[in-house]
């Protein structure tokens, strides 16, 4: 059942895209991972799974970052502080960020796909020790849409983070990249046999990526990306989520290449 949690603050990230943070109204926060997932439910409205984009090592309070494109989403990004919300979770695989110690490490995102990859960004640049080179590539389609732009630059100075960000399309005062993320990433420096990759955003996108850094030899074993199909129930049971035998909500929504790439090709999944 959902628990109710308070919005402490609520922030506009973008046009139609707010972040909440929330805490319990009683008792501790649970554990989450980097990757994984909640059920928000807006009360009277409905329930949405929504990726968590805070840092999970601050036990106090958890984050979601939310687009306004259905009716539970828009009740949800109405919300303010002081305002009570349901949550079920955390759900899901996360990000497997033991498997990338000591290697390159390269993130790349699509659109709203930075939201559940902001929780693994923090955790790298809270043990950047712990890994190689650390490169982050995100593409929008416009300036105005980009997520989280002045944090994404401080961990590109404070935290020796390679960040670059480039946008489909621009007017004459925009002074970065235009384009899509196949510029960076095809000039990104990294050894391909000891990389791990992770990646989220478009289905389409995720697909091309992934596939290109494999062919360069990243190992298929160590590039993962993350799903976003329809989750219903979160623990797979609804069945709305099915993919192949596995359902995204349980055996996802983080799956490596190896799993992913043979249901990929396949149209009718």
């Amino acid at each position: 059942m959902p628990a109710p949690w308070r919005v402490v603050d609520a922030r506009e990230e973008a046009l139609h895209v707010v972040s909440l943070e929330l805490a319990p109204v009683e008792g501790e926060a649970p554990a989450c991972r980097p990757g994984q997932f909640d059920m928000l439910y807006a009360f009277g409205t409905g329930e949405v799974p929504i990726s968590i984009s805070g840092d999970c090592a601050d036990s106090s309070k958890i984050v979601h970052t939310i687009r306004n494109v259905g009716l539970a989403t828009a009740a949800l990004t109405r919300l303010r502080k002081g305002a009570v919300l349901g949550l079920r979770g955390p759900f899901g695989s996360a990000w497997p960020l033991e498997s990338a110690r000591g290697r390159d490490v390269v993130v790349v995102g699509g659109g709203l796909g930075i939201v559940p990859l902001r929780s693994l960004l923090y955790a790298l640049a809270r043990d950047r020790g712990g890994y190689r080179r650390v490169q982050v590539i995100y593409g929008t389609r416009k300036p105005e849409d980009i997520l989280f732009h002045q944090q994404l630059a401080r961990w590109g100075t404070e935290q020796d983070i390679q960040v670059d960000v480039t946008v489909d399309m621009a007017e004459h005062d925009w002074k970065g990249e235009v384009g899509t993320v196949a510029a960076p990433i095809a000039r990104a420096d990294f050894e391909p046999a000891n990389t791990s990759a992770f990646v989220c955003g478009p289905e389409a996108m995720m697909r091309i990526v992934v596939d290109d850094l494999v062919r360069r030899g990243v190992p298929p074993r160590h590039a993962h990306l993350s799903m976003e199909r329809n989750m219903k129930c979160a623990v797979g049971l609804c069945g709305h989520c099915q993919w192949g035998t596995d359902f995204v909500c349980r055996d996802g929504p983080v799956i490596d290449w190896e799993r992913a790439a043979p249901r990929l090709a396949i149209r009718e999944l």
